[in-house]
């Protein structure tokens, strides 16, 4: 189990924006906390010019002092492969801004659509595909939303909006709240999905607020969580889960495969196991999308197939999520191994 770092006042409960608000943004003060020496790592201060270091102090605590190969200090730490140029990488590997038709609007598949709520995460994945997205291009006042919603009431097809970013949650509860409700008084759209990793390495996030505007509306509401290794998963993300589950929320969990976090199939065996204890239900695990700067996390499909082989051998299908990759122009996620467990349900 990852060692506790720092312990916090159980009689304190910090609010999620305090604890968002202390993030480490420092290379040097994340491995002070970890008691790593910076010679132990391949860390690249150049790295982070370009795509900052973002990590808050709850998801730090999960990690293990003094190892420099933890997995999750990997999915976060700048390191000199970032700088270095790869052929078939770019900033836009899902061609995203080809379904981006108006600011906050993103638009590939026929009856559902993202909203780019939020600009911001609580933590700067640095495998993330959208580390290069115009983000601040896609920032809207209540005002110029007006626009997205326009254009949600006139494509008919739609019956449902994803909220994501950035990280959705890390939007002001009062505007998600009015944005959640305009929607709901869209007659067509029948769901709200929220893709957030804020409440997995903030878990405060999910309070009171978020639950009442969540859950306000007519719309049936699902969270997808953002884990990829069941070290992420501690007491409070399992209180947090409860929270969510207590509501009546389906709550389902997409994965990244990462090179030398998470590329063994005992590790995703492991993960899901946890997810599912803790009431999540695995759900995608996803091949790399070709980032510029993320070449490093970066599987070849064959030996996916085979770790995903090995996996179904080792889960009953209810716990195996679906490997699929991303392809620019495809109207849906491209399976890359069909589940032959997936009917078992007893197996």
């Amino acid at each position: 189990m990852p060692a506790i770092i720092a312990s916090r006042a159980l009689d304190i409960q910090p609010s999620w924006k305090s604890e968002l608000s202390q993030c480490i943004s420092s290379v040097s003060e994340l491995l002070h906390c970890l008691q790593l020496n910076p010679e132990q790592l391949s860390v690249s201060q150049r790295a982070t010019e370009d795509f900052p270091l973002k990590v808050p102090r709850p998801f730090i605590e999960r990690m293990e002092v003094g190892n420099p190969n933890d997995p999750l200090l990997r999915q976060v730490l700048p390191v000199t492969q970032e700088t270095e140029p790869a052929v078939g990488y770019s900033p836009d590997p899902l061609d995203e801004i080809q379904h981006n038709p108006i600011p906050g609007v993103v638009h590939k598949y026929d009856n559902r659509l993202l909203l780019i709520v939020s600009p911001n995460c609580a933590i700067n994945c640095r495998y993330c595909f959208r580390r290069h997205f115009p983000h601040q291009e896609n920032r809207q006042s209540k005002q110029q939303w007006q626009q997205a919603l326009t254009y949600i009431r006139v494509h008919q097809e739609i019956n449902e909006v994803i909220f994501s970013g950035g990280d959705p949650l890390a939007a002001n509860d009062n505007f998600l709240g009015w944005l959640t409700e305009q929607i709901a008084n869209i007659p067509h759209i029948k769901r709200l999905r929220i893709h957030t990793r804020l409440p997995v390495v903030i878990p405060s996030r999910i309070d009171d607020a978020f639950l009442g505007w969540a859950t306000g509306t007519r719309l049936l509401p699902i969270v997808v969580l953002h884990i990829n290794h069941a070290n992420e998963i501690d007491t409070a993300v399992q209180q947090m889960v409860q929270r969510l589950l207590g509501e009546g929320m389906l709550v389902l969990n997409q994965t990244v495969l990462l090179k030398s976090i998470n590329d063994r199939s005992a590790i995703l065996a492991e993960l899901s196991e946890a997810l599912y204890d803790t009431g999540v239900i695995p759900y995608y695990l996803h091949l790399l999308d070709p980032v510029a700067g993320a070449s490093h996390f970066d599987i070849a499909g064959q030996q996916a197939t085979q770790i995903y082989g090995q996996l179904q051998k080792q889960l009953p299908g209810f716990l195996v999520p679906k490997l699929v990759r991303e392809i620019p122009g495809e109207k849906s996620k491209t399976l890359m191994a069909q589940n032959s467990n997936q009917s078992d349900i007893s197996g």
